[in-house]
């Protein structure tokens, strides 16, 4: 009979606390939003995103939870409405309605190269959402010059500027890319006097070990001012063109 009855009192008790976690619960939901806390997560190099920048976005939405209950506030369209911005890769809206608080996590997008296409000028993520170019957002990333479309898009170029970023000796030798077309990719290097043609995106590595070579073996005898396109567009041989029109003839040469 004792049995019976703690268990009897122990149900009951469990329901009345989950009543009271019930009506706590209601009773914070019923609240007014007290704030809305951004968090930027990956600010510290490029700023194209602050906290200060997603609040006003916000309330110019039209979606600002302050001021609003709790239980009406609706982190899906705070969500949908940040996610639209072109420099926000990720946001994750929750509650916390204990203090009366919404926070807002934000993930900036982070660019890998800038484009400069005629007169227009974009940024380019690793998976290829252009972010537009202003004055006000500066990031040092490598810079290409060239028109792209869906067939052809800027992070065909990705795996070279990421193999040259990798290795010291090239990412202190290229200044920028230039893609005139599809087969014709030049890297502008920072000695000045040529240019490279790479030829196509393709067998960048093999490549570029030709142009140490080249650089090594014969520009020392001939010259660093001798050149004013080396092309590295066929295999077992470096194609060079001599710089003055009166000589104006290609030297093909396997260093």
């Amino acid at each position: 009979m004792k049995q019976v009855v703690r268990t009897i009192l122990l149900i009951v008790v469990a329901a009345l606390l989950t009543m009271g976690m019930l009506w706590s619960r209601n009773k914070a939901m019923d609240q007014a939003c007290k704030s809305l806390q951004v968090e930027v997560v990956n600010d510290d190099s490029t700023t194209f995103v602050t906290p200060q920048g997603v609040v006003r976005l916000v309330d110019e939405g039209g979606i600002s939870p302050v001021g609003k209950p709790m239980w009406h506030i609706n982190c899906d369209a705070i969500e949908r409405l940040v996610l639209r911005n072109d420099y926000v890769e990720t946001a994750e809206c929750y509650k916390d309605a204990t203090p009366g608080v919404v926070h807002l996590r934000v993930k900036q997008i982070v660019p890998v190269m800038r484009v400069f296409d005629g007169e227009q000028s974009y940024y380019v993520n690793s998976s290829g959402k252009r972010i537009r170019a202003t004055e006000a957002f500066v990031a040092d990333v490598p810079v290409v010059e060239g028109h792209f479309t869906r067939k052809f898009p800027p992070t065909r170029l990705l795996p070279m500027i990421e193999y040259v970023q990798g290795d010291a000796t090239l990412n202190s030798l290229v200044s920028m890319y230039c893609m005139r077309d599809t087969s014709n990719i030049f890297v502008i290097p920072t000695i000045r006097g040529h240019v490279i043609n790479m030829g196509g995106p393709d067998g960048f590595q093999n490549k570029f070990r030709k142009l140490l070579l080249f650089y090594r073996k014969v520009m020392p005898h001939k010259g660093w001012m001798a050149y004013d396109t080396i092309s590295l567009k066929w295999d077992h041989q470096v194609v060079a063109t001599r710089r003055y029109e009166q000589q104006k003839q290609a030297e093909a040469i396997d260093p």
